[in-house]
């Protein structure tokens, strides 16, 4: 298949992306203007410096790095800018839904109200809506750095301020020496108040804590999960019952948790009938966008069109997006991978 070909068609294919931080979402001219605005972040202001400044040299070098791109975001219009430079990113590789993970506890850490912080989401979501055609939908992260008080006050603002697109909560940071199952009364809390459970799990360890997420915290997706890849038994589990796993390729090289891309486990789980959604979890800091994800199933993994079509639609299955978008999206996948056969 000439790969111009290929090109085209992932250009044109109608996506969702679930796997999505706003601060990592972050283009370098957008880091740049905040950088520049808040001087005292200590984030370089000049190019060549921030390219150096996210070099990453692991995964908790990552974790500091954002976490000090995150004090750069201080006010409700510094989080519309974000969500304005996001948004245009994803019409750019024709995402039609995304679901952004946004850590309220850290941004009021770095100085938003979470009055304001709501009300930027909302304002920050027509405006994707207006100028860029893309639908926005919130998943509320907790910092598993700051344990069970964060994890619950993440779920408190979630179920009390639930601005519009508010669908889910989910749980990032690191997690080695960090339990899954420590957070089990915030997720039980966040499905009581009718939210959606969809922790990371897996990303840098294995299988163990991928369960303790499906059965403690009761995971409807899994962020990542590329650890569940050496569990026969787990993969059964994800593919009976149609849990999707976020597959995030560029992110798991460049933080370290995958030496080299055709090391990535992305075959074994698709082998073993995994629904499998690819993101881009930081395209800013990662440099990628979503059709490069596509493009790397191709290149490295001989996917083919409609291969790409299939977990296009996984993702869309797996949204937890309105009825009504479902089935258009769907509706356009059919026909670009129609019109291409």
């Amino acid at each position: 298949m000439p790969a111009t070909d290929v090109t085209q068609f992932v250009a044109a294919l109608p996506k969702v992306e679930l796997h999505l931080h706003l601060v990592g979402s972050a283009a370098s001219e957008t880091v740049l203007t905040l950088a520049r605005r808040h001087p005292d972040g200590g984030v370089p202001t000049e190019p060549q410096a921030l390219r150096q400044f996210c070099a990453f040299r692991g995964f908790s070098h990552f974790l500091d790095v954002y976490a000090q791109v995150n004090l750069l975001v201080r006010t409700g219009p510094d989080v519309v800018v974000l969500l304005d430079g996001l948004a245009a990113q994803l019409a750019a590789s024709q995402v039609r839904y995304a679901e952004v993970q946004v850590t309220p506890v850290r941004n009021r850490m770095a100085g938003i109200s979470l009055d304001d912080l709501a009300q930027a989401l909302v304002d920050g979501r027509v405006l994707a809506r207006q100028r860029y055609g893309v639908e926005l939908g919130w998943i509320f992260d907790a910092d598993a750095a700051l344990g069970l008080p964060g994890a619950a006050e993440t779920v408190a603002f979630a179920a009390g301020h639930r601005p519009d697109g508010t669908v889910g909560v989910g749980l990032g940071g690191p997690e080695n020496g960090i339990r899954r199952a420590d957070f089990a009364p915030a997720f039980h809390a966040a499905r009581e108040s009718g939210l959606h459970s969809v922790p990371h799990a897996g990303e840098t360890v294995g299988p163990a804590e991928v369960w303790t997420a499906l059965r403690e915290l009761g995971a409807e997706r899994i962020g990542h999960g590329i650890g569940a890849a050496a569990d026969p038994a787990l993969l059964a589990y994800l593919a009976e019952r149609g849990i999707a796993l976020e597959i995030c390729l560029t992110s798991n090289v460049c933080t370290g948790v995958v030496r080299e891309l055709r090391e990535h486990p992305l075959p074994v789980l698709l082998t073993a009938g995994v629904p499998v959604t690819l993101a881009t979890d930081d395209p800013g800091m990662f440099h990628t966008d979503l059709n490069s994800e596509y493009l790397l199933c191709h290149d490295q993994f001989g996917l083919g069109q409609e291969q790409l079509a299939e977990i296009a639609r996984a993702g869309v299955r797996a949204a937890f997006c309105p009825q009504e978008t479902r089935r258009a999206v769907l509706a356009e996948i059919d026909q670009v991978a129609g019109a291409a056969s």
